[in-house]
């Protein structure tokens, strides 16, 4: 097979590139936007608060008004599963590979490498190149990423016990919500009460199809979270100094095993679990799983250094170095994908 070919086909893909070029270009304006002044220093968090309270829930609901089949409802079940397997081994690798660090640096570093920016940096990656499929199944994904970062992640960089308002987080979270919503929604469709919309019958509850006036603001709020969480990471990178987190050796190793080696260990572990058929994934599954986990350092995580004061500079320095690294190698990663993807075994 002749991987150049392969290679030039994959960034020909004017789909493909359109939108690597796309979350590059957005990132960069909101780059140069802050650092001109243009948005105010607080643009960034004000961006974020409508991401998760209004753009992300959308997309995630969104994603679920499609046709159920048995393949689909599989794949998913699949993602779910992986989603919830990969934390509890990350949790356990990450163990040995911080070994050597004392605690508080080695909780930190854990955490900050098991969970990314799923939500702001790879959702909108995924729902720019995959529609509706890759969006559906990168909600599923993040349910055990959500569970394990408000419990896990929490009780390790605080210290404490899980709290009541941190599983109140977990379950009434926008995102959470609108994901199970739509999930029950999607699995349950074809044995709920039916009605006729023109030529087509659907469950009276696909929103898309029986209530289209109602629907439709919540695909214009879907239509802003990739523009708006590039935007915001733009902002956010104007935010923090280069030359410092550039002088900081672990935040590099630590970006290392973020943006290399965790999506590395997930494709290898999704390619075999396929070629044994021990959990068989499509290629837009592969794919959307190995994109969330190629993401950098996951806002929440940082904030919970800094706000318990636990090794606050090195999470600020891996937060910038990995979302930099980040933002380079995730168009790498896409082609690797995609040359992947030609070998038919997805």
């Amino acid at each position: 097979m002749d991987i150049s070919r392969l290679i030039i086909d994959t960034l020909t893909n004017i789909d493909l590139m359109s939108a690597i070029s796309s979350s590059v270009i957005i990132i960069l304006l909101g780059f140069y936007l802050r650092k001109r002044g243009i948005i105010g220093e607080s643009c960034a968090k004000s961006l974020s608060k409508v991401l998760l309270a209004a753009a992300i829930p959308a997309l995630a609901f969104s994603a679920f008004m499609q046709n159920i089949n048995p393949e689909t409802l599989r794949q998913g079940a699949n993602v779910l599963i992986w989603g919830i397997v990969i934390y509890v081994l990350l949790i356990l690798l990450t163990k040995v590979t911080y070994g050597k660090y004392p605690r508080d640096k080695q909780d930190v570093l854990r955490v900050l490498t098991i969970f990314g920016s799923t939500t702001f940096f790879g959702i909108p990656i995924i729902s720019a190149i995959f529609g509706a499929e890759g969006a559906m199944l990168a909600a599923i994904f993040n349910i055990g990423y959500r569970i394990f970062l408000y419990s896990y992640g929490y009780i390790k960089m605080s210290g404490l016990k899980m709290e009541r308002k941190n599983i109140k987080s977990m379950f009434l979270n926008p995102i959470i919500l609108a994901t199970i919503l739509g999930l029950i929604i999607w699995v349950t469709q074809e044995h709920l009460p039916q009605v006729n919309v023109g030529e087509v019958t659907v469950s009276f509850l696909r929103v898309d199809e029986t209530l289209f006036w109602l629907y439709r603001p919540v695909i214009f709020l879907s239509s802003l979270a990739s523009p708006l969480a590039w935007l915001s990471i733009g902002a956010t990178l104007a935010e923090i100094s280069m030359k410092e987190a550039a002088k900081e050796k672990d935040a590099w190793y630590y970006t290392f095993i973020k943006i290399l080696i965790v999506p590395l260990f997930n494709l290898i572990c999704l390619v075999l679990l396929k070629v044994t058929g021990i959990m068989p994934v499509s290629y837009v599954a592969l794919a959307t799983m190995i994109i969330m986990m190629a993401t950098p350092t996951a806002t929440v995580a940082a904030a919970y250094a800094i706000g318990f004061d636990k090794e606050a500079v090195l999470a600020s320095n891996c937060s910038l170095l990995s979302t930099i690294i980040g933002v380079l190698s995730m168009p790498i990663w896409i082609v690797i994908l995609e040359i992947i993807n030609s070998f038919n075994i997805f």
